[in-house]
């Protein structure tokens, strides 16, 4: 089964459902990739009618698709739109003016013994959380190592510090590592700055469609996003998802960086640089000498969680990305 993103953001569209399948229609030339439906009426004229009134239909099966990102202001969906995604088991994410995801939909149900996978994840002990948290932290540490040394031949000694991090990264780890990282990615004047018009804004929609990602797999695994491991904002309703995707982030980062070595960080949020960063999420992973997409992997991830909780293993399934 194929998982597929979809971004709405360049031009008007209606969304609707067709038995199992998402219908989008827009109207727009052909020859885009995009198959126009059926015209009616005579033309007259041999050469019918001019490309700006064809209307284009473009059918998706909605068990292909894993997230649908909408930003355009003039997407029209019916109800059975989000419900048919939430059945599916796919995450909706709407977004504002400026392109970046403001809400997320997802599915109530995503497993057969939720209630007591509900259970089970509010009432882990404390030691059970901060184990997992140092085990989450050690591996996003790893990863952020493993980018510098792609990209800059020094993980900048990252790798000895994913050796210290302790029991619910008392040491604060996490950060001394970020202190090291983002300078060597971005510049010694990089900040990380959810609000910064800057690189930041390819971080922030990337990291967006990965959380989307993560909450999907958390649900699909039967978990609550809002009972956390380690954040614990009293507004955030992902936290689960906000924990676990942690060693995910530079998956992201790397497609920000490169992207932006290539088009500046002053580059529009478009269609163009969304394609890019999820194309990142998109890709192909190797692991334990077997090829995965990052929702196979996350999924895994989750449902070692699941495990972890219900006491039938011991650590989370955190493969090397």
């Amino acid at each position: 089964m194929t998982d597929r993103m979809i971004d709405l953001s360049e031009e008007p569209a209606r969304l609707s459902v067709r038995g199992a399948l998402l219908v989008i229609e827009r109207n727009g030339s052909a020859g885009r990739g995009s198959i126009p439906a059926e015209e009616g009426g005579d033309t007259g004229s041999s050469e019918g009618p001019p490309p700006s009134s064809r209307r284009i239909e473009v059918t998706i099966p909605l068990a292909e698709i894993a997230v649908l990102v909408v930003s355009h202001p003039c997407i029209i969906y019916t109800h059975a739109v989000l419900s048919g995604l939430a059945k599916a088991g796919a995450a909706y994410v709407a977004c504002d003016e400026k392109h970046m995801p403001t809400a997320m939909l997802l599915p109530m149900e995503g497993h057969f013994i939720q209630g007591r996978r509900f259970e089970q994840q509010a009432t882990v002990s404390g030691p059970t959380r901060k184990r997992l948290w140092r085990d989450i932290v050690r591996a996003k540490v790893h990863s952020q190592a493993r980018l510098l040394a792609r990209l800059r031949g020094n993980d900048l000694g990252l790798s000895a510090l994913a050796g210290r991090v302790r029991s619910g990264d008392a040491g604060n780890v996490e950060a001394q590592a970020s202190r090291r990282y983002w300078p060597a990615l971005f510049g010694k004047n990089f900040r990380r700055d959810r609000f910064a018009n800057d690189q930041n804004r390819f971080l922030n929609y990337g990291y967006a469609v990965l959380r989307a990602v993560l909450a999907r797999a958390v649900c699909a695994a039967g978990l609550h996003p809002s009972l956390g491991l380690h954040h614990h904002n009293r507004y955030d309703a992902f936290r689960l998802a906000d924990d676990l995707m942690e060693p995910f982030r530079p998956i992201v980062d790397e497609a920000a960086v490169q992207f932006i070595e290539d088009a500046g960080s002053l580059a529009p949020l478009d269609k163009h640089s969304k394609a890019v960063l999820i194309g990142a999420l998109t890709q192909r992973f190797h692991i334990s000498g077997e090829s995965r997409t990052l929702f196979d992997v996350v999924a895994r991830t989750a449902a070692s969680l699941a495990a972890v909780f219900a006491g039938e293993r011991k650590n989370l399934l955190l493969p090397k990305i």
